[in-house]
């Protein structure tokens, strides 16, 4: 993570993390726009016929340029939606405004929520180790449950 940062002023640290996230967020575009011509010939294929991937295409094409901004505000779909549009080639007078609205979206949402959880799972460690320890260990077994429902659920759709 990008700890540095919670040091910085508020308006600084927001400035960084949308450096980051727009940096980010371009390359995957330009990823996808380049990688699509030879997919078919890599392991690229496989990342773009997953599920994930084709849900982000069709909200793109459905939904248009709302669902760049949106997806910025979730986790793990945001690269599947931002490679789907480079891989659709949408064109970049609608991608980059609301690629930016995303970006400020995102950075204004880490420096201040982000840190605040991480400053607040800090001080219960330090006020309780055997609470956080113990939310921590359900906090795993949460996403671990959930990947493996995703894993399930993949491999039944693949049957």
């Amino acid at each position: 993570m990008m700890d540095f940062t919670k040091d910085l002023p508020f308006p600084l640290a927001v400035t960084v993390l949308f450096v980051v996230v727009l940096l980010r967020a371009s390359a995957t575009y330009w990823l996808g726009r380049a990688a699509y011509a030879g997919a078919g010939r890599t392991r690229a294929h496989k990342a773009l016929a997953s599920r994930r991937f084709r849900t982000a295409e069709s909200w793109i094409c459905r939904w248009g340029a709302p669902v760049i901004t949106l997806s910025f505000l979730t986790i793990g779909f945001q690269t599947a939606v931002n490679l789907a549009a480079g891989v659709i080639r949408m064109p970049l007078r609608r991608y980059l405004p609301a690629m930016a609205v995303g970006c400020v979206l995102w950075a204004v949402l880490y420096a201040t929520v982000g840190f605040v959880t991480i400053e607040a799972l800090g001080r219960l460690y330090e006020l309780s180790p055997v609470t956080a320890t113990v939310l921590l260990v359900l906090l795993i077994l949460g996403v671990s449950g959930f990947i493996a429902l995703q894993i399930r659920n993949s491999k039944e759709e693949k049957a």
